[in-house]
């Protein structure tokens, strides 16, 4: 794992985080329990800090980062699509953030709702709860709910693909 401080700002792992040896978490990033991050993640709190909840999967490629003024904090049971970009925004619990997507400063999108994959989310954009955005910039998808419980499959999947690797990824080199 490349788990690096910055002066005093270390970060903090729950109970079964994983994330892998291609991955880098720097400073003050909070992983709670159950968070994975994967292979070419960047997760960098140095000017604020960066929080993700519980089971949280952070995909391939994804950079997480923060500002002074507008921390990065990411819900629980959340899914983080590959080459994901987010950057100073709260995001609420159960979200999928799509593969591609941009979510910029001071946006919050709410619990249960989508961005769509290569979707841009503009600074201090508002996604209401258990709505889907799509395109550039995005727009709320009018007269669509998304489902409760839309990401239960994917982030048991993702948990126990990090316990799999935990226990069997070896290197070759």
């Amino acid at each position: 794992m490349a788990i690096y401080a910055l002066d005093d700002r270390e970060p903090e792992l729950g109970n079964d985080v994983y994330v892998h040896p291609d991955a880098t978490v720097i400073g003050a990033v909070t992983l709670a329990d159950g968070v994975s991050v994967w292979p070419g993640a960047v997760l960098r709190g140095d000017y604020g800090t960066i929080t993700i909840g519980a089971r949280t999967n952070i995909q391939d490629g994804t950079v997480i980062h923060c500002t002074p003024i507008h921390p990065t904090v990411i819900g629980a049971g959340c899914v983080v699509g590959h080459n994901a970009h987010i950057e100073g925004s709260t995001i609420g619990d159960d979200v999928l953030i799509a593969s591609g997507s941009v979510v910029l400063n001071g946006s919050a999108i709410g619990d249960g709702a989508i961005v769509g994959a290569g979707a841009v989310v503009p600074f201090d954009a508002q996604i209401p709860p258990r709505r889907m955005a799509l395109g550039v910039p995005a727009r709320v998808r009018e007269g669509y709910e998304v489902p409760a419980d839309h990401l239960e499959l994917n982030v048991e999947m993702y948990f126990q693909n990090a316990q799999y690797y935990r226990k069997s990824l070896r290197r070759l080199d």
